[in-house]
Protein backbone atom coordinates (compact mmCIF):
# COMPACT_ATOMS: atom_id res chain seq x y z
CA UNK A 1 0.00 0.00 0.00
CA UNK A 2 2.60 2.55 1.06
CA UNK A 3 4.82 1.59 -1.89
CA UNK A 4 2.36 3.22 -4.29
CA UNK A 5 1.81 6.26 -2.07
CA UNK A 6 5.53 7.00 -1.83
CA UNK A 7 6.32 5.98 -5.40
CA UNK A 8 8.54 3.03 -4.48
CA UNK A 9 9.24 0.10 -6.75
CA UNK A 10 9.18 -2.54 -4.01
CA UNK A 11 9.02 -3.25 -0.29
CA UNK A 12 12.08 -1.67 1.34
CA UNK A 13 11.65 -3.34 4.74
CA UNK A 14 10.60 -6.86 3.86
CA UNK A 15 11.48 -9.45 6.49
CA UNK A 16 12.52 -12.17 4.04
CA UNK A 17 16.31 -12.21 3.51
CA UNK A 18 17.21 -10.68 0.16
CA UNK A 19 20.82 -10.16 -0.97
CA UNK A 20 19.75 -7.08 -2.94
CA UNK A 21 19.19 -5.28 0.38
CA UNK A 22 22.45 -6.37 1.98
CA UNK A 23 23.88 -3.55 4.11
CA UNK A 24 27.47 -3.86 5.20
CA UNK A 25 27.52 -2.68 8.78
CA UNK A 26 30.74 -2.97 10.76
CA UNK A 27 29.79 -6.32 12.27
CA UNK A 28 28.61 -7.69 8.91
CA UNK A 29 31.85 -6.62 7.27
CA UNK A 30 33.80 -8.56 9.90
CA UNK A 31 31.55 -11.59 9.47
CA UNK A 32 31.99 -11.49 5.70
CA UNK A 33 35.76 -11.40 6.16
CA UNK A 34 35.63 -14.49 8.36
CA UNK A 35 33.35 -16.20 5.87
CA UNK A 36 35.62 -15.39 2.95
CA UNK A 37 38.64 -16.64 4.85
CA UNK A 38 36.84 -19.83 5.86
CA UNK A 39 35.62 -20.57 2.34
CA UNK A 40 39.10 -20.02 0.98
CA UNK A 41 40.32 -22.88 3.21
CA UNK A 42 37.82 -25.24 1.61
CA UNK A 43 37.40 -27.50 4.63
CA UNK A 44 36.01 -27.82 8.13
CA UNK A 45 33.35 -25.65 9.70
CA UNK A 46 32.64 -21.92 9.69
CA UNK A 47 30.36 -20.76 12.52
CA UNK A 48 28.32 -17.53 12.46
CA UNK A 49 26.08 -16.73 15.42
CA UNK A 50 23.88 -13.78 16.30
CA UNK A 51 20.61 -12.70 17.87
CA UNK A 52 17.31 -13.43 16.13
CA UNK A 53 17.02 -10.95 13.27
CA UNK A 54 20.68 -9.91 13.37
CA UNK A 55 21.06 -10.56 9.64
CA UNK A 56 22.70 -14.00 9.49
CA UNK A 57 20.49 -15.27 6.66
CA UNK A 58 20.82 -12.03 4.68
CA UNK A 59 24.59 -12.25 5.03
CA UNK A 60 24.61 -15.79 3.68
CA UNK A 61 22.20 -14.87 0.88
CA UNK A 62 24.61 -12.09 -0.12
CA UNK A 63 27.49 -14.54 0.01
CA UNK A 64 25.64 -17.10 -2.11
CA UNK A 65 24.86 -14.42 -4.71
CA UNK A 66 28.59 -13.81 -5.16
CA UNK A 67 29.56 -17.46 -5.57
CA UNK A 68 30.30 -18.92 -8.99
CA UNK A 69 28.08 -22.04 -9.32
CA UNK A 70 30.56 -23.46 -11.80
CA UNK A 71 33.11 -23.72 -8.99
CA UNK A 72 30.98 -24.27 -5.89
CA UNK A 73 27.81 -26.29 -5.31
CA UNK A 74 25.90 -25.03 -2.28
CA UNK A 75 22.91 -26.50 -0.44
CA UNK A 76 21.05 -24.97 2.48
CA UNK A 77 18.90 -26.52 5.17
CA UNK A 78 16.92 -24.94 8.00
CA UNK A 79 16.88 -27.33 10.91
CA UNK A 80 14.25 -28.23 13.40
CA UNK A 81 14.75 -30.86 16.10
CA UNK A 82 16.56 -33.40 13.93
CA UNK A 83 18.38 -36.46 15.14
CA UNK A 84 21.41 -37.88 13.35
CA UNK A 85 19.59 -40.15 10.87
CA UNK A 86 17.02 -37.51 9.97
CA UNK A 87 19.76 -34.96 9.34
CA UNK A 88 21.56 -37.25 6.89
CA UNK A 89 18.39 -37.63 4.80
CA UNK A 90 17.73 -33.88 4.90
CA UNK A 91 21.26 -33.17 3.65
CA UNK A 92 20.76 -35.60 0.79
CA UNK A 93 17.51 -33.88 -0.18
CA UNK A 94 19.19 -30.46 0.02
CA UNK A 95 21.69 -31.54 -2.63
CA UNK A 96 18.84 -32.85 -4.77
CA UNK A 97 19.58 -36.53 -4.24
CA UNK A 98 16.99 -39.27 -4.51
CA UNK A 99 17.86 -41.96 -1.98
CA UNK A 100 16.78 -45.52 -2.65
CA UNK A 101 15.45 -46.76 0.63
CA UNK A 102 15.04 -44.83 3.85
CA UNK A 103 17.97 -46.15 5.81
CA UNK A 104 20.89 -44.02 6.92
CA UNK A 105 23.51 -46.09 5.09
CA UNK A 106 21.83 -45.54 1.71
CA UNK A 107 21.66 -41.79 2.30
CA UNK A 108 25.32 -41.61 3.32
CA UNK A 109 26.34 -43.61 0.27
CA UNK A 110 24.39 -41.31 -2.04
CA UNK A 111 25.94 -38.22 -0.46
CA UNK A 112 29.48 -39.56 -0.73
CA UNK A 113 28.99 -40.56 -4.38
CA UNK A 114 27.59 -37.11 -5.17
CA UNK A 115 30.51 -35.34 -3.47
CA UNK A 116 33.00 -37.44 -5.45
CA UNK A 117 31.24 -36.61 -8.72
CA UNK A 118 31.30 -32.88 -7.93
CA UNK A 119 34.99 -32.99 -7.05
CA UNK A 120 35.85 -34.74 -10.30
CA UNK A 121 33.92 -32.02 -12.13
CA UNK A 122 36.07 -29.39 -10.43
CA UNK A 123 33.40 -28.16 -8.01
CA UNK A 124 33.62 -27.88 -4.24
CA UNK A 125 30.54 -28.47 -2.07
CA UNK A 126 29.22 -26.23 0.72
CA UNK A 127 26.45 -27.11 3.15
CA UNK A 128 24.75 -24.19 4.93
CA UNK A 129 22.89 -25.20 8.09
CA UNK A 130 20.60 -22.51 9.49
CA UNK A 131 19.12 -22.52 13.00
CA UNK A 132 21.88 -24.86 14.14
CA UNK A 133 20.97 -24.35 17.80
CA UNK A 134 18.07 -26.77 17.17
CA UNK A 135 20.36 -29.67 16.29
CA UNK A 136 20.79 -32.54 18.69
CA UNK A 137 24.33 -33.52 19.65
CA UNK A 138 23.90 -36.66 17.59
CA UNK A 139 23.09 -34.55 14.52
CA UNK A 140 26.14 -32.34 15.06
CA UNK A 141 28.26 -35.46 15.27
CA UNK A 142 26.83 -36.64 11.93
CA UNK A 143 27.84 -33.34 10.35
CA UNK A 144 31.36 -33.87 11.64
CA UNK A 145 31.38 -37.33 10.11
CA UNK A 146 30.27 -35.91 6.76
CA UNK A 147 33.30 -33.59 6.87
CA UNK A 148 35.50 -36.71 6.80
CA UNK A 149 34.62 -37.50 3.18
CA UNK A 150 37.75 -37.02 1.08
CA UNK A 151 39.05 -37.60 -2.44
CA UNK A 152 42.70 -38.38 -1.92
CA UNK A 153 43.90 -35.67 0.45
CA UNK A 154 41.19 -33.20 -0.51
CA UNK A 155 38.11 -32.69 1.70
CA UNK A 156 34.84 -32.94 -0.24
CA UNK A 157 32.43 -30.99 1.97
CA UNK A 158 32.64 -27.76 3.90
CA UNK A 159 29.89 -26.71 6.34
CA UNK A 160 28.66 -23.27 7.40
CA UNK A 161 26.75 -23.32 10.68
CA UNK A 162 24.40 -20.43 11.50
CA UNK A 163 22.85 -20.19 14.93
CA UNK A 164 21.59 -18.09 17.78
CA UNK A 165 23.88 -17.06 20.69
CA UNK A 166 23.21 -20.25 22.67
CA UNK A 167 24.70 -22.28 19.83
CA UNK A 168 28.02 -20.49 20.30
CA UNK A 169 27.96 -21.53 23.96
CA UNK A 170 27.18 -25.12 22.96
CA UNK A 171 30.06 -25.26 20.51
CA UNK A 172 32.51 -23.69 22.93
CA UNK A 173 31.62 -25.54 26.12
CA UNK A 174 30.04 -28.93 25.47
CA UNK A 175 32.50 -31.75 26.31
CA UNK A 176 31.11 -34.04 23.58
CA UNK A 177 31.92 -31.57 20.80
CA UNK A 178 35.68 -31.43 21.18
CA UNK A 179 36.30 -33.08 17.81
CA UNK A 180 33.92 -30.68 16.05
CA UNK A 181 35.56 -27.70 17.78
CA UNK A 182 38.88 -28.79 16.31
CA UNK A 183 37.34 -28.59 12.83
CA UNK A 184 36.12 -24.97 13.24
CA UNK A 185 38.44 -22.82 11.15
CA UNK A 186 36.58 -19.49 11.48
CA UNK A 187 33.85 -18.11 13.75
CA UNK A 188 32.16 -14.77 14.29
CA UNK A 189 29.30 -13.46 16.40
CA UNK A 190 27.10 -10.85 14.72
CA UNK A 191 26.55 -7.91 17.03
CA UNK A 192 23.79 -5.31 16.72
CA UNK A 193 24.38 -2.29 14.50
CA UNK A 194 25.91 0.85 15.95
CA UNK A 195 23.70 3.93 16.59
CA UNK A 196 25.35 5.83 13.73
CA UNK A 197 24.50 3.03 11.28
CA UNK A 198 20.70 3.25 11.66
CA UNK A 199 20.19 6.18 9.27
CA UNK A 200 22.49 4.78 6.54
CA UNK A 201 20.79 1.39 6.89
CA UNK A 202 17.27 2.80 6.45
CA UNK A 203 18.25 5.07 3.58
CA UNK A 204 20.12 2.21 1.87
CA UNK A 205 17.04 -0.01 1.87
CA UNK A 206 14.84 2.85 0.69
CA UNK A 207 17.20 3.70 -2.16
CA UNK A 208 17.10 0.07 -3.28
CA UNK A 209 13.44 0.61 -4.21
CA UNK A 210 13.72 4.05 -5.81
CA UNK A 211 13.38 6.37 -2.82
CA UNK A 212 14.12 10.02 -3.67
CA UNK A 213 13.48 11.64 -0.28
CA UNK A 214 9.75 11.02 0.22
CA UNK A 215 9.07 10.36 3.02
CA UNK A 216 11.70 12.24 5.00
CA UNK A 217 12.65 10.95 8.46
CA UNK A 218 13.22 13.40 11.30
CA UNK A 219 16.70 13.04 12.77
CA UNK A 220 15.22 12.26 16.16
CA UNK A 221 13.48 9.18 14.71
CA UNK A 222 16.80 7.47 13.95
CA UNK A 223 17.98 7.88 17.56
CA UNK A 224 14.72 6.58 19.00
CA UNK A 225 14.62 3.74 16.48
CA UNK A 226 17.97 2.56 17.80
CA UNK A 227 16.70 2.71 21.37
CA UNK A 228 13.55 0.78 20.49
CA UNK A 229 15.18 -1.86 18.28
CA UNK A 230 18.52 -2.28 19.99
CA UNK A 231 20.13 -2.01 16.54
CA UNK A 232 18.75 -5.39 15.37
CA UNK A 233 17.97 -5.17 11.63
CA UNK A 234 14.78 -7.24 11.63
CA UNK A 235 13.28 -5.18 14.44
CA UNK A 236 14.14 -2.01 12.55
CA UNK A 237 12.40 -3.42 9.48
CA UNK A 238 9.27 -4.28 11.46
CA UNK A 239 9.05 -0.81 12.96
CA UNK A 240 9.75 0.94 9.66
CA UNK A 241 7.09 -1.10 7.89
CA UNK A 242 4.54 0.16 10.41
CA UNK A 243 5.86 3.71 10.16
CA UNK A 244 5.58 3.76 6.38
CA UNK A 245 2.09 2.29 6.54
CA UNK A 246 1.00 4.92 9.06
CA UNK A 247 2.54 7.63 6.90
CA UNK A 248 0.61 6.44 3.85
CA UNK A 249 -2.68 6.21 5.75
CA UNK A 250 -2.26 9.72 7.16
CA UNK A 251 -0.75 10.96 3.87
CA UNK A 252 2.37 12.22 5.56
CA UNK A 253 5.55 13.13 3.72
CA UNK A 254 7.52 13.36 6.95
CA UNK A 255 8.05 10.64 9.56
CA UNK A 256 8.38 12.20 13.02
CA UNK A 257 8.79 11.14 16.62
CA UNK A 258 5.07 11.27 17.40
CA UNK A 259 4.40 8.73 14.66
CA UNK A 260 7.15 6.47 16.00
CA UNK A 261 5.66 6.62 19.51
CA UNK A 262 2.26 5.66 18.10
CA UNK A 263 3.74 2.71 16.19
CA UNK A 264 5.65 1.44 19.23
CA UNK A 265 2.50 1.58 21.34
CA UNK A 266 0.63 -0.43 18.70
CA UNK A 267 3.43 -3.02 18.53
CA UNK A 268 3.34 -3.42 22.29
CA UNK A 269 -0.44 -3.68 22.42
CA UNK A 270 -0.71 -6.35 19.73
CA UNK A 271 2.23 -8.30 21.16
CA UNK A 272 4.19 -8.25 17.91
CA UNK A 273 7.38 -7.01 19.53
CA UNK A 274 8.63 -6.58 23.07
CA UNK A 275 10.17 -3.14 22.93
CA UNK A 276 10.94 -0.33 25.28
CA UNK A 277 9.48 2.86 23.91
CA UNK A 278 11.94 5.76 23.69
CA UNK A 279 11.56 8.12 26.58
CA UNK A 280 9.51 11.13 25.66
CA UNK A 281 11.31 14.47 25.99
CA UNK A 282 10.20 16.75 28.81
CA UNK A 283 7.77 19.45 27.67
CA UNK A 284 9.29 22.87 27.09
CA UNK A 285 8.20 25.17 29.92
CA UNK A 286 8.70 28.81 30.80
CA UNK A 287 12.31 29.69 31.61
CA UNK A 288 11.57 29.96 35.36
CA UNK A 289 9.99 26.50 35.43
CA UNK A 290 12.52 24.82 33.18
CA UNK A 291 13.19 21.28 34.46
CA UNK A 292 16.53 21.06 36.25
CA UNK A 293 17.80 18.11 38.30
CA UNK A 294 16.86 18.48 41.96
CA UNK A 295 20.46 18.15 43.12
CA UNK A 296 21.59 21.00 40.87
CA UNK A 297 18.77 23.25 42.14
CA UNK A 298 19.48 22.44 45.75
CA UNK A 299 23.20 23.04 45.45
CA UNK A 300 22.70 26.32 43.62
CA UNK A 301 20.27 27.55 46.28
CA UNK A 302 22.57 26.50 49.09
CA UNK A 303 25.59 28.19 47.53
CA UNK A 304 23.67 31.43 46.96
CA UNK A 305 22.37 31.54 50.52
CA UNK A 306 25.76 30.84 52.02
CA UNK A 307 27.35 33.53 49.89
CA UNK A 308 24.71 36.05 50.97
CA UNK A 309 25.17 35.17 54.63
CA UNK A 310 28.97 35.48 54.36
CA UNK A 311 28.59 38.93 52.81
CA UNK A 312 26.24 40.07 55.60
CA UNK A 313 28.54 38.74 58.31
CA UNK A 314 31.52 40.52 56.73
CA UNK A 315 29.52 43.77 56.57
CA UNK A 316 28.47 43.46 60.22
CA UNK A 317 32.00 42.67 61.35
CA UNK A 318 33.32 45.74 59.56
CA UNK A 319 30.70 47.93 61.23
CA UNK A 320 31.54 46.58 64.70
CA UNK A 321 35.26 47.14 64.08
CA UNK A 322 34.67 50.74 63.01
CA UNK A 323 32.50 51.45 66.09
CA UNK A 324 35.09 49.92 68.42
CA UNK A 325 37.82 52.08 66.89
CA UNK A 326 35.76 55.20 67.38
CA UNK A 327 35.11 54.37 71.04
CA UNK A 328 38.80 53.76 71.71
CA UNK A 329 39.69 57.09 70.14
CA UNK A 330 37.15 59.05 72.26
CA UNK A 331 39.04 60.61 75.34
CA UNK A 332 35.94 61.35 77.36
CA UNK A 333 32.96 59.14 77.94
CA UNK A 334 30.49 61.75 76.82
CA UNK A 335 27.45 60.70 74.89
CA UNK A 336 27.94 61.52 71.26
CA UNK A 337 24.75 61.82 69.21
CA UNK A 338 26.59 60.57 66.12
CA UNK A 339 27.81 57.47 67.88
CA UNK A 340 24.39 56.81 69.33
CA UNK A 341 22.85 56.98 65.87
CA UNK A 342 25.51 54.64 64.50
CA UNK A 343 24.94 52.24 67.40
CA UNK A 344 21.20 52.30 66.79
CA UNK A 345 21.77 51.59 63.11
CA UNK A 346 24.01 48.66 63.95
CA UNK A 347 21.45 47.28 66.42
CA UNK A 348 18.75 47.57 63.77
CA UNK A 349 20.97 45.84 61.28
CA UNK A 350 21.73 43.10 63.84
CA UNK A 351 18.04 42.56 64.42
CA UNK A 352 17.35 42.36 60.69
CA UNK A 353 20.31 40.07 60.28
CA UNK A 354 19.03 37.73 63.02
CA UNK A 355 15.63 37.58 61.33
CA UNK A 356 17.27 36.90 58.02
CA UNK A 357 19.47 34.24 59.59
CA UNK A 358 16.43 32.41 61.00
CA UNK A 359 14.77 32.42 57.58
CA UNK A 360 17.94 31.19 55.96
CA UNK A 361 18.39 28.44 58.55
CA UNK A 362 14.91 27.12 57.74
CA UNK A 363 15.61 27.27 54.01
CA UNK A 364 19.02 25.63 54.40
CA UNK A 365 17.51 22.80 56.48
CA UNK A 366 14.88 22.29 53.76
CA UNK A 367 17.54 22.33 51.05
CA UNK A 368 19.73 19.87 52.92
CA UNK A 369 16.72 17.58 53.41
CA UNK A 370 16.15 17.63 49.65
CA UNK A 371 19.80 16.77 49.05
CA UNK A 372 19.73 13.89 51.54
CA UNK A 373 16.54 12.48 50.01
CA UNK A 374 18.04 12.71 46.52
CA UNK A 375 21.29 11.00 47.61
CA UNK A 376 19.38 8.20 49.37
CA UNK A 377 17.14 7.67 46.34
CA UNK A 378 20.17 7.58 44.05
CA UNK A 379 21.90 5.04 46.29
CA UNK A 380 18.77 2.90 46.31
CA UNK A 381 18.58 3.01 42.51
CA UNK A 382 22.21 1.92 42.19
CA UNK A 383 21.62 -0.91 44.68
CA UNK A 384 18.67 -2.20 42.66
CA UNK A 385 20.68 -1.97 39.42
Amino acid sequence: MFNDFYGLTGRPFQLTPDPAFYFESLTHRKALSYLSYGLAQGEGFVVITGEVGAGKSTLVAHLMATIDPARLTAAQIVTSKLDGEELVHVVAQAFGLIVDGHDKASALGAIEAFLHDEARAGRRCLLVVDESQNLALEALEELRMLSNFQLGAHPLLQTLLLGQPEFRDTIQDHPQLEQLRQRVIAAHHLEAMEPGEIQPYIEHRLKCVGWTGNPKFDQRVYTELYEASGGVPRRINQICNRLMMLGAVDQRSRIDGAMLSQVLEELELDGTMQLNKPSKPAPVAAPVAAPVPVDAVALAQLQAMLAERDAQIAELQQAVIELANEQEAAPVAVADPGQAAALAAIEAKLSAFETKMLEQERTIRHTLTMLIEWIEADDASRAVA
